[in-house]
């Protein structure tokens, strides 16, 4: 529960600085950067924290990891949310109705909205799926490897999973 408390604080006090939009411009091939940038600004720095605790976390293991591809794939492992989708409050709402209300929550879940009323369905599938529809976009745009590890990063533990993707849910599920 303290997790969430302080991922909300973050995501209220969310600020991108230009030395970090430096670093990410300079960490994500230019075709990606409009799928990262189209994340709510709340995304963006949870992402940010992500890929700065996964190559933390990789200096510290004895993983062999590619550290530009484990950026990468940190930065953009939530770009199935974009702005809109998925804002604080819609966050918060899919959260407390997922883990207190999991039936209801896949009875509303609903890929579309064209109504108003669907929105908090669309918010709570996009929620669930976003590692699914996050992967789809990136593979649209020919980034195979980074979607291959960007659509098992919420899948439970395996064996056989990548170096990449277990620093990734480490980092994820720190920040």
């Amino acid at each position: 529960m303290i997790q969430r408390v302080r991922q909300f604080y973050r995501a209220l006090t969310a600020t991108i600085t230009a030395a970090d939009k430096v670093w990410i411009d300079q960490s994500i091939p230019a075709a990606a950067q409009k799928l990262f940038y189209a994340m709510h600004p709340a995304d963006q720095y949870h992402a940010l924290h992500v890929a700065r605790t996964a190559l933390a976390l990789a200096d510290k293991s004895n993983m062999i990891v590619d550290r530009s591809f484990l950026c990468r794939c940190a930065l953009l492992h939530d770009v199935g949310r974009r702005k809109g989708d998925l804002d604080i409050w819609g966050k918060v709402f899919t959260v407390l109705i997922c883990h207190f209300c999991p039936c209801l929550a896949d009875k509303l879940a609903c890929p579309q909205a064209e109504a108003f009323w669907e929105k908090p369905g669309y918010a709570i599938y996009v929620y669930k799926h976003h590692a699914a529809i996050g992967a789809q976009r990136l593979r649209d745009l020919g980034f195979m490897a980074e979607a291959a590890v960007i659509a098992c990063h919420h899948r439970q533990p395996a064996a056989g999973d990548s170096p990449v993707l277990c620093l990734l849910r480490a980092a994820d599920e720190r920040n």
